[in-house]
């Protein structure tokens, strides 16, 4: 929905989402106790195959999410479209990367000199020069959503 959000149809994140679809019934097929040895080998050589698809594809992605939110420098929002663009991107790893179930998700992501880490409910950006901006993400079904920074005040 995010990347929906913010590019639009992408043919790359499409194929993202149908590989990430194929690789889950693979590993839930391969829980099953019917599967035979040569198939589960075939299984396992073809996961391998979609996991580097699936790198590709994301390298593209992550750069067209870059384009998107760099586009107009007139319309650039700065701060925001740094998070939105460090957002994207941890989501974009987490969706591609096989994580075992018991790591915990990557927090934060460099863009550029820039610093921005989930805390879930709100992000943070942290500029080169230390100063740090708290944003919010605010979601509208079947609209859109937008992400407003505010900065934080420096401790004296």
């Amino acid at each position: 929905m995010t990347h929906v959000v913010t590019l639009g149809g992408s043919k790359e994140f499409n194929r993202l989402v149908d590989l990430d679809l194929r690789r889950r019934e693979f590993l839930i097929t391969l829980r099953l106790e019917s599967v035979t040895p040569e198939r589960e080998k075939q299984m396992k050589a073809e996961l391998t195959r979609i996991q580097q698809q699936m790198e590709e594809l994301q390298k593209i992605v992550k750069g067209q999410i870059a384009r998107v939110e760099l586009r107009d420098p007139a319309q650039a929002q700065g701060i925001e479209n740094v998070a939105t663009i460090g957002l994207l991107d941890l989501a974009m790893d987490s969706f591609v990367v096989a994580i075992p179930p018991s790591a915990p998700p990557a927090m934060s992501t460099r863009v550029g000199a820039y610093v921005v880490t989930d805390e879930g409910n709100l992000s943070t950006v942290q500029t080169p020069d230390g100063q740090i901006f708290r944003c919010q993400t605010t979601v509208i079904p079947d609209s859109g959503a937008s992400i407003k920074c505010a900065p934080v005040a420096r401790k004296s």
